[in-house]
């Protein structure tokens, strides 16, 4: 049962994260003018930040694998990196 809701809460930071950027990325290409609110940088910060501490916490109690872990970090980082680039 712990291990599932560990895992859950990787799962929803990691689409939580997601929607930030995506919704941020939204917003600077016009959909400001739609009235819809973007998220500032420091929010999405605090999301990457809060979803590696939930992916290293997985993987110190052996939830996940260290590689596994390792791989989804970068694969977000990369993800944040890019859109943070286009912008």
């Amino acid at each position: 049962m712990r291990n599932k809701a560990a895992k859950s809460a990787v799962r929803t930071s990691v689409k939580k994260f997601i929607a930030l950027v995506q919704k941020k990325d939204q917003s600077a290409h016009g959909a400001a003018a739609r009235n819809t609110a973007a998220p500032d940088a420091a929010a999405t910060d605090a999301a990457l930040k809060d979803m590696i501490k939930k992916i290293d916490t997985a993987a110190r109690k052996g939830i996940i694998k260290r590689n596994t872990a390792a791989r989804k970090k970068s694969r977000m980082q990369r993800f944040y990196n890019s859109h943070k680039a286009a912008q």
